[in-house]
């Protein structure tokens, strides 16, 4: 690959359009066929044994494409990819591959492509994404730059809150050389925009007591957890802060075992999330300080907002040589937004190390059965990481 890369690189140049660019739209059947690779082998969280699939066939498009070697990080939850550096460590590609998908996905709705776009589970949030990294990096092999300072790491829990990569993700944030970068190859936003901050994210889980009896003959003799939730629900409604972009929301709840029982046990997650690092400490003091209303119920709170905001600041420098970057490859602008979803970016930024996120694949669906990337996308997204990331090593 990378011979073959060089002795081409020459005869690109005359072609009318930026030579990563030229050289990343003759890669594109062998990208298109390494997405389909990792799609078809189903990683969901948690599910270690296909994980360790993912990892290994990961490690395979690496040594092949990018000729690196990968180590696998065991985990409880399957492997971790990383692909160090070989000198002084300048730029850290982070992303993951697990995906939110079960088992049997993939037969439902197996990886497509219709010439425009690509469909599969996983294929947008971020199998694209990972495989354009790789060759990102080849291009710049190919064409002299010395990659010695970028290293690789794709996770396999971040669909679940990245419990077993977090303390490595920090530690090879924190190894990069002063003005290091940490480009987080997650999904794009709408059309293509660029993630230049994002919410802090968490999940709490309350879990309420009461005691059983029969709903008609003695009701009164029961304490009833799902009425305790009732009120809990309304209360914990009140907890976010609009102007300040604080959500708490009650999601998902379950109560309740027959239609004639008074309820002993009732449960609510609840999703939050914040811009400002001081909404952490207030809502989570909120959360932990629930008292019941209903007399003998029991209320147990567990959860965080584990992953704290990414704020602007830490994407301002990357964002502007990503616009440049942008200009130079496809003559075009790019846009930067702010999200309300959290990436392992928020742990990178959080210690203040720069970081720009939403550098992967570009198309929609994230999550759902209309997951797709636009296939017109691909080349020049590839040139685009390649430009920045010459750019940031020439700094």
């Amino acid at each position: 690959m990378r011979n073959w890369l060089r002795n081409g690189w020459a005869s690109w140049q005359h072609l009318g359009m930026h030579p990563f660019l030229a050289t990343a739209q003759s890669m594109l059947p062998q990208v298109l066929s390494d997405i389909e690779a990792i799609v078809s082998i189903e990683s969901p969280s948690r599910n270690a044994s296909q994980v360790a699939k993912s990892a290994a066939q990961l490690e395979s498009i690496i040594q092949r494409v990018a000729q690196r070697a990968s180590v696998l990080v065991a985990s409880s939850v399957g492997p971790h990819v990383h692909v160090p550096a070989s000198g002084v460590p300048r730029i850290l590609l982070l992303g993951h591959h697990d995906t939110v998908h079960p088992m049997g996905t993939l037969a439902a709705r197996p990886f497509s492509n219709d010439g425009k776009v690509l469909r599969g589970p996983g294929v947008f949030d971020m199998a694209a994404g990972i495989v354009q990294a790789i060759y990102a990096m080849a291009i710049l092999e190919g064409a002299g730059v010395d990659t010695s300072g970028i290293e690789m790491l794709w996770t396999s829990d971040e669909e679940i809150g990245s419990s077993t990569s977090r303390a490595l993700i920090e530690e090879r944030a924190q190894a990069l050389a002063k003005n290091g970068a940490v480009l987080v190859l997650e999904p794009s936003a709408d059309g293509g925009a660029l993630k230049i901050a994002r919410k802090g994210t968490g999940t709490f889980d309350v879990r309420i007591t009461g005691r059983a009896s029969h709903a008609g003959l003695e009701p009164e003799k029961g304490i009833n957890a799902l009425l305790e939730l009732a009120h809990q629900v309304q209360r914990i409604s009140t907890f976010g802060n609009a102007e300040l972009g604080t959500t708490v929301t009650p999601t998902v709840a379950s109560a309740g075992t027959t239609d004639n029982t008074v309820p002993a046990e009732a449960q609510v997650l609840v999703d939050a999330r914040v811009v400002v690092p001081e909404e952490k400490i207030r809502v989570e003091k909120l959360m932990s300080s629930l008292v019941p209303v209903v007399p003998g119920a029991n209320i147990s709170v567990t959860g965080s907002l584990h992953r704290p905001p990414m704020h602007s600041s830490m994407s301002e420098e990357l964002f502007v040589l990503a616009v440049e970057s942008q200009r130079a490859v496809t003559g075009e602008s790019i846009n930067g937004v702010s999200v309300g979803g959290g990436s392992d970016g928020n742990f990178t930024a959080a210690i203040g190390i720069r970081t720009l996120d939403g550098l992967g694949a570009v198309g929609g669906g994230a999550h759902g059965e209309t997951e797709h990337v636009v296939v017109e996308s691909i080349a020049p997204r590839i040139a685009l990481l390649a430009e920045l990331m010459q750019r940031i090593l020439a700094q």
